[in-house]
């Protein structure tokens, strides 16, 4: 076996045939089951029915020494895997899921957000994803920023009744998982919304079931879901994790940015004078987005190292 690679015996039949898979290519996912991606692919693990399964943490790569227990539930053997010999650990950034403004895009959000240093920028992997619905209608950003242009879900004049939010956050799970791991969130306006709703809706067990639990937000020009169904669901509970919020002076959306932070249980609050938009970071701003980081890095970290085991449930 090439150094770096992992062996797997899958019992899923008697005659399985083990795979060799790089270390850099394999994740496993704390979540309901445990999966395996493999050049993109997502293969449900064996085990995913039985009282025990796999964490590992999101460590991997050639200089990494990965050693793991898969507990055949047959006849209750333990086969080792093990691979490099080098010991050397390496501390992964921070990966965010970033869900822009409505009817804009991925693209647009990540060139916004070019505003920030790099500072900011080097200490986070930030994934910008397309919205799944094609753009509906005008943009306000036509004239500014090339098209396409998405949105999360379509929504009426006084923002409380929505289509396709349902499908929307599916589609989020189905992101956060191809692109996992995810450690957190980053919406602005539309995006946003969708991000600060999403914890209370996981924690009730009406959205992301599939996925570990959200630790972070950051919040930019963000709101509540004003349908009351909705916000029954997502905000009867304070939102835990910690969160980041990005309150303008000049932005429509203020006093409700301001409203959502009474559901924040541990927020943060960057103030700045601008309006609806993802502002510079002054010398305030960036130290405390920076700390806001540092501290999001080590629970990440904290929480690789909890799952690097087998454990019993």
């Amino acid at each position: 076996m090439k150094q770096g690679s992992i062996l797997i015996n899958l019992p899923i039949s008697s005659n399985a045939t083990p795979l060799v898979i790089p270390t850099s290519q394999i994740q496993f996912l704390h979540a309901t089951n445990t999966f395996i991606n493999y050049n993109n692919n997502i293969i449900n693990h064996p085990y995913k029915s039985s009282s025990r399964f796999i964490h590992h943490k999101h460590k991997y790569n050639t200089t990494t020494m990965v050693e793991q227990q898969i507990v055949d539930q047959t006849n209750g053997s333990v086969e080792q895997i093990v691979t490099s010999n080098n010991n050397a650990s390496v501390e992964r950034k921070p990966r965010i899921l970033c869900l822009h403004g409505f009817r804009t895009s991925g693209k647009i959000f990540e060139t916004q957000t070019k505003k920030w240093p790099e500072t900011v920028l080097e200490k986070v992997e930030f994934i910008f994803p397309d919205a799944p619905f094609p753009c509906n209608g005008k943009s306000e950003v036509e004239g500014i920023f090339d098209p396409p242009y998405y949105e999360w879900f379509q929504f009426n004049k006084e923002f409380t009744d929505y289509e396709n939010l349902d499908k929307c956050l599916e589609y989020i799970e189905e992101l956060m998982i191809k692109q996992a791991p995810i450690d957190g969130l980053a919406g602005f306006s539309q995006g946003a919304i969708l991000s600060a709703a999403l914890p209370g809706l996981q924690a009730k067990g009406l959205a992301l079931t599939k996925v570990p639990k959200i630790k972070c937000l950051i919040i930019v020009s963000g709101a509540k879901l004003k349908n009351e169904t909705w916000a029954e669901k997502a905000y009867s509970s304070p939102i835990q994790c910690p969160s980041l919020h990005f309150l303008g002076d000049a932005d429509f959306l203020k006093p409700f940015g301001t409203e959502l932070l009474k559901s924040a249980e541990d927020a943060v609050v960057i103030r700045h004078p601008k309006g609806h938009t993802i502002p510079r970071l002054d010398e305030v701003g960036l130290e405390t987005m920076l700390k806001f980081i540092d501290r999001i890095q080590k629970i990440v970290s904290k929480k690789d190292d909890d799952v690097d085991k087998v454990v019993t449930v």
